[in-house]
This record gives structure tokens, C-alpha cells and sequence, in this order.
């Protein structure tokens, strides 16, 4: 089913840095037709965790579709469980009540969740053992050409990990406690605000920048990117850093993909996946 009353678009670029404040979120939205999108200003300078949870439930009954750059479960199918040896859940929902449980940090953070469970479940470094013990993937992140996401939420060290910001992710969907029903796991509602999973990079190739350098620090370089994918150039930044002009971006990506039905049933989620895992929205 495509959602045919969305009329506003947003991208959340996400962090799970510790602390209570985070220079890495960015919010950005537009609306219907070919303005680009905005900067959301925060409500405290620089966003929170919490102010993001706090502004999605504003949301909740807005033709919004929102997409979050982070991992909305782990991997279910191909081994039976989400944290293997130690959890029983069986549906992301259950993983994210569990996570939430079981994080004492601030601000939504998880860092501990995974530091607890380093070398058990979480790499962290060469004294958990050989990394690739632990490169495990949804089926959603294998995909095509297995590209979709760059590691597995199970890697926690280094530039290109997800590991953090996703679990922390899943601490905010557990809070968000079914205000705004959240794709694959829901379907599109008639009305109000959805939220889906994304990854920056996806509306990166989009917008025909190459792999590997896929970052717009330049108002040239976004202008060029957002032209590419049909939208009008952006306001001027105070400052080019790449979760802004991600945000920026990828609201314009949704904008432009809403209505690709391929996008909404794409092959490979099963009802168990869909449950278990949940999909990214862009990969087909």
C-alpha cells in the first residue's frame, strides 16, 4: 500500500554519541512540490535526543513521512535471535522494549548496552576477538549488491559503525510507545505522521554522487545534489557539515521516492522478516 496523503517530508540525521546534546542530529523537512528543505532549528541549539522524541510526538497528526539514519532492529532471520544466548525476542518491538530495559545512559544513549556486552555480542576492538565473528546482517542489508549499509549494528568501533546511533534508535521507538505508527512493522496510515528507516547513502546515489564520496560540504555540491533528484536550490547554511546537508538531502529523497510503490513492497519482506527486522526504506 502506497500512503497517498503525505504532503510534508523529513530526515533525520541521527547520533548515539553519550552525553545529553549532539552536535550529529540534524532534523530537515520540506513540503509537497520543489522548494528544498529546511534546517529545523532545535529547541535548545543544539538538539537532544529527547527534544527529537519530544518533536516527533508533535508530529503525530501531520501528513508527515519522517525517515531516521539509524537501524531499527538487528538480525533476526538468519540466526534466531536478536542478541543470541540472551535474548528470547522475537519481534523488534520486543528488542527495543528490551534494550530500553536494560540502557542506564542518558538522553536515550546505549553505549552501555553495548559496552556490557562487549566481545560477547558488540566489537569494540581487537581484544573482542576477530571482527569478523561478528559481521551478521538483515536481510534488508543483503540486499542487491549487499551495499546497503556499510557494517552490521554488531560493529561498534570506528567512522563508518551504526551500532550506537541504532540502538539508541530503538530506545527512542520504544518511547515513541505506537504514537506514530512506524513502517514495516505498521502499515501507512490514512493520516497522521509515519515514520520509516533510512541510510543517508541511498538518497546519496540517488542524487548521482559517487560511493565513497558522497559528502556535500559545499553549497555548490548540495545545489548540484538536490537539482539532481528535482528540488530547488537550498537556503544558505550557516555551516556545511555532513549531517546538515544529509538531512537536507534525504528530505528531498523521500519527497521524491513517497509515491514508487516498488519502494513500499519491496522483494524479500516476508511477514517474519517485516516482524523481526524490519526494511530500509530505499532498498528494493
Amino acid at each position: 500500500m502506497v500512503p497517498d496523503h503525505l504532503t510534508r517530508f523529513a530526515a533525520i540525521d541521527w547520533s548515539g554519541a553519550k552525553g545529553r546534546r549532539h552536535k550529529g542530529i540534524a532534523v530537515a523537512i520540506c513540503d509537497s512540490g520543489s522548494d528544498a528543505p529546511v534546517l529545523v532549528t532545535p529547541p535548545d541549539r543544539i538538539w537532544s535526543r529527547t527534544d527529537v522524541l519530544h518533536w516527533l510526538v508533535d508530529q503525530a497528526e501531520t501528513p508527515l513521512l519522517v525517515g531516521i539514519d539509524c537501524s531499527f532492529s538487528a538480525p533476526h532471520v538468519t540466526r534466531g535471535a536478536h542478541l543470541p544466548g540472551e535474548t528470547t525476542s522475537t519481534t523488534a518491538r520486543d528488542l527495543w522494549r528490551y534494550v530500553d530495559a536494560n540502557s542506564a545512559d542518558e538522553d536515550l544513549g546505549a553505549a552501555s548496552f553495548l559496552e556490557a556486552r562487549r566481545g560477547r555480542h558488540f566489537y569494540l576492538g581487537a581484544a573482542d576477538g576477530p571482527k569478523r565473528d561478528f559481521l551478521h546482517w538483515r536481510v534488508c542489508e543483503m540486499a542487491g549488491d549487499r551495499s546497503t549499509k556499510p557494517t552490521t549494528v554488531y560493529d561498534a568501533i570506528g567512522a563508518a559503525q551504526v551500532a550506537k546511533a541504532s540502538f539508541a534508535g530503538m530506545r527512542l521507538l520504544h518511547h515513541l510507545a505506537d504514537r506514530i505508527p512506524v513502517w514495516p512493522f505498521d502499515p501507512p496510515p490514512a493520516h497522521g505522521a509515519l515514520l520509516v528507516e533510512i541510510y543517508t547513502s541511498i538518497a546519496a546515489r540517488a542524487a548521482g554522487l559517487p560511493r565513497g564520496r558522497s559528502k556535500m560540504r559545499t553549497p555548490e555540491s548540495l545545489d548540484a545534489a538536490l537539482a539532481n533528484i528535482g528540488s530547488a536550490p537550498h537556503d544558505p547554511l550557516a555551516r556545511y557539515d555532513d549531517h546538515a546537508t544529509d538531512a537536507i538531502l534525504t528530505a528531498a529523497w523521500l519527497r521524491a521516492s513517497v509515491a514508487r510503490a516498488d519502494l513500499w513492497q519491496p522483494y524479500g519482506l516476508t511477514d517474519a522478516v517485516r516482524q523481526s527486522e524490519g526494511w530500509t526504506f530505499g532498498v528494493t
